[in-house]
């Protein structure tokens, strides 16, 4: 029988792997902090004891969604999202039971990039964020692992990640929607690259013998307004008022200087460009048949 350890279970992706490698009747051990675990650890300062064989490891437990404040916060990221790998690693070179598979959730932030047209996989990695440089950090030392260990390394990059009662920005737009308090800045037709969480989960599923690094989209690429629509006209809701970019830019430079304002002028930066990933390696070589996010997702929060 396929055994799988999965780390992050509780999380957005992580919840969604383990519903439909569940109904597919496939054993699956989590691993993680809370004590709806399987095996209680906190792998950013503990290296787990692990006492089975699992032929997949998926490791989606993870830091991020926040911009750091202080030193604390700066090292957070790094605690959770390159040393959990680290301790993960270990706690196998300690068992003596390594996996033929080893799943890690990366992201697209890691090529350090606020604008761009189908960015591919060979993309200088030019992140320099706590969030993006503790990721490469993690994927640099996995994929070194992996090779010293003969064990198929399997990376996925992501995009925003879709779903029911979505997580970080994309939670905190529908809820602004839905009160009112959300504006469309400038004209709402900057393309994003998305993805439909379920899409991923049954990727993984379908693509335990895979080794590689991988960016998925849902090769659409919606635009702000596109999905500004979806929403509002999903709970009843007028379409988003606009604020011209002038005074989105004019506000952002205030919010640099305030602690924890939501708006700064990288963030403004960020909305108001373009920014799409190629996923035709993944098409070419996983079959990968993703869904359009447009024509799927039923916003729920």
């Amino acid at each position: 029988m396929k055994q799988v350890l999965l780390t992050g279970a509780s999380g957005f992706l992580g919840s969604e792997i383990f519903k439909i490698f569940y109904s597919k009747d496939i054993y699956v051990d989590t691993l993680g902090r809370s004590s709806k675990n399987k095996m209680i650890f906190d792998l950013s300062l503990e290296i787990p004891v692990l006492s089975k064989v699992y032929s997949q490891v998926i490791h989606c437990s993870g830091k991020a969604h926040s911009i750091p404040q202080n030193k604390e916060e700066v090292d957070s990221f790094f605690y959770s999202n390159f040393h959990s790998t680290l301790n993960l690693c270990k706690a196998f070179e300690y068992s003596g039971n390594y996996p033929a598979q080893f799943v890690f959730i990366s992201t697209i932030a890691v090529y350090g990039l606020t604008s761009g047209y189908l960015i591919n996989e060979e993309t200088k990695l030019q992140g320099v964020t706590p969030y993006a440089q503790s990721k490469i950090d993690a994927e640099n030392y996995i994929i070194e692992w992996g090779r010293l260990n003969n064990v198929k390394v399997f990376i996925l990059r992501l995009p925003l990640i879709v779903g029911n009662n979505p997580p970080g920005n994309l939670g905190k737009m529908i809820s602004g929607i839905k009160n009112g308090s959300y504006f469309t800045i400038g004209s709402g037709s900057v393309r994003k690259s998305m993805v439909m969480v379920e899409d991923i989960a049954q990727l993984i599923l379908s693509n335990h013998n895979a080794a590689g690094i991988y960016n998925l989209t849902d090769g659409c690429h919606p635009s702000f307004g596109e999905i500004e629509l979806l929403i509002s006209s999903s709970f009843g809701k007028r379409k988003p008022k606009s604020i011209p970019l002038w005074a989105a830019k004019s506000i952002g430079f205030l919010g640099g200087w305030i602690p924890r304002f939501p708006l700064n002028s990288e963030t403004v930066l960020k909305i108001t460009s373009n920014l799409t990933f190629c996923d035709i390696k993944a098409r070419k070589e996983l079959n990968w048949k993703p869904k359009s996010v447009l024509a799927t997702w039923i916003p729920i929060v």
